[in-house]
């Protein structure tokens, strides 16, 4: 059976619904090819706000929410137990897939189509799904990746669990209460707070300096500084060598120290979802856990492009969103579109929350010339809203020329998820950075940290005069005296 499409997507990820929801916006014919067992959804940001509330736990089995009631002015206590905010967590999720489920993408003019599949070249380019042929004018790979199990001795012998399936012990009847996190990535720092605050105990191993890479040091420290004060035992630069398992327990050599815990949890880096689907048949090269792209995300067949965590890089929704817009715009239209990352924001679901656009200091002065570059710099303990609220956590870093154009930005404090958007918004539409010290932020809001951070500019530039100017009058000076 052959059937004809504008663009046949090959899916299992949130990007891949998306796309599919984008491509009939622009009334086009679009297939979705979905695994039958798609793979979940984990919304981290959910399981974030538990994180939240378990701060405010008395202890670990239970937590009470004192409330007022409007009629009778009588105070009550609610018990809500742990199971009960894993169903809360869980309907939420759901609610939240629900919006691009196959059933709503059916009844917008998908053809969705469940099942396993593979291109093949001969005679013509197709995707074949059991005894479905799927002809199009242009395929987007949009199915992920799968975790890529580090090589260590011992590893798949005693067992793990991967992040997804963390949610799923944590429901059973006797969760661990021992863990071991291996990797830092967003999810696995996010999971590492919320076990912490649940009252586990907990262990997080990194190769890397940091405990998430392309952060900025000074952040990445803060942020260090702040789960080990909650709790959180973290390792960097630790390699991970053997796992045995000792008379039911876990145990793992990381570095010259000996580690028990009741569970370990691989978050390492991703690996593309890609070996079922014949490729190398149809010209599509990947280069060690990444497929080969173009900047208009046109793998090496110029018909088949490629979107989210499946070409690389960290697994943000935002991210990967942003890649099937322009992917899907290319495959459906001419092809012109080119990807900018240098505009799109990403963040860390912890407490506080850490978010990050653009470039940071190292890459500036990588770039351009040292004294080009200023570094503004302020802290959430300036605010009256982080002060009201007890969030005085936080650092906001803006990179930025001497000319006022804005080159990047690293905050790390509460909310920071929504007003790194602005510094996002300003260095898309190359707005300055004396325009932001201008902005009348509403008192008291936490989006007063651009404001303040933006108003160091004038600051140091005006020190920076400062400075020049007497280093003249002292040449000038010295010029006068060897004249005599």
């Amino acid at each position: 059976m052959t059937v004809d499409y504008d663009v046949v997507i090959i899916g299992g990820t949130q990007a891949g619904r998306y796309a599919a929801q984008i491509a009939t916006q622009f009334r086009a014919k679009v297939a979705l090819v979905e695994p039958k067992s798609s793979y979940k959804f984990i919304h981290q940001y959910v399981f974030s706000e538990i994180s939240k509330l378990a701060q405010h736990l008395s202890n670990t089995a239970q937590f009470g929410i004192k409330a007022l009631h409007s009629d009778t002015a009588e105070e009550y206590q609610i018990s809500l137990t742990w199971p009960d905010a894993m169903l809360y967590a869980q309907g939420v999720a759901s609610n939240l897939e629900e919006l691009h489920s196959p059933a709503i993408l059916a009844a917008q003019g998908v053809d969705v189509i469940v099942g396993e599949g593979e291109f093949q070249s001969s005679p013509h380019l197709a995707f074949v799904v059991g005894d479905r042929l799927l002809r199009a004018r242009t395929y987007l790979l949009a199915n992920g990746s799968v975790p890529a199990i580090p090589e260590i001795e011992g590893l798949q012998k005693t067992g793990f669990l991967r992040l997804s399936q963390i949610w799923q012990s944590l429901s059973s009847d006797t969760p661990p209460k021992n863990w071991v996190i291996l990797g830092g990535v967003p999810q696995s720092i996010q999971v590492a707070q919320t076990l912490a605050r649940l009252g586990c105990s907990v262990t997080l191993i990194v190769n890397s300096p940091w405990i998430i890479r392309h952060v900025d040091p000074e952040i990445a420290q803060l942020l260090q500084a702040h789960l080990e004060a909650e709790g959180v035992r973290i390792l960097t630069q630790t390699p991970v060598t053997q796992v045995r398992l000792i008379e039911d327990k876990k145990w793992l050599q990381a570095g010259d120290k000996a580690i028990e815990t009741d569970e370990i949890v691989v978050a390492t880096a991703q690996r593309p979802n890609i070996e079922s689907l014949n490729l190398a048949a149809v010209g599509v090269k990947w280069y060690h856990r990444r497929l080969v792209v173009n900047e208009k995300l046109q793998t090496t067949n110029h018909r088949i492009y490629a979107c989210g965590d499946v070409i690389g890089g960290y697994d943000c929704p935002q991210i990967a969103n942003y890649e099937a817009r322009i992917a899907l715009k290319n495959a459906l239209f001419f092809p012109r579109y080119k990807v900018n990352y240098q505009c799109i924001p990403w963040g860390v679901f912890s407490q506080p929350i850490l978010a990050q656009v653009g470039v940071g200091e190292a890459q500036a002065k990588r770039q351009y010339h040292q004294d080009e570059i200023l570094v503004l710099k302020q802290y959430f303990k300036t605010l009256a809203a982080a002060h009201i609220q007890e969030e005085i956590t936080g650092i906001c870093k803006l990179v930025v020329r001497q000319n006022g154009e804005i080159l990047g930005a690293s905050i790390l404090g509460a909310q920071a998820n929504e007003f790194i958007n602005i510094i996002a918004l300003a260095i898309a539409q190359k707005i300055k950075i004396y325009q932001i010290a201008n902005l009348a932020s509403i008192f008291p809001s936490y989006s007063e940290i651009l404001e303040q951070t933006a108003q160091e500019w004038d600051k140091q530039r005006l020190q920076s005069n400062i400075l020049k100017q007497e280093f003249l009058e002292g040449f000038f000076h010295l010029r006068r005296n060897w004249n005599i």
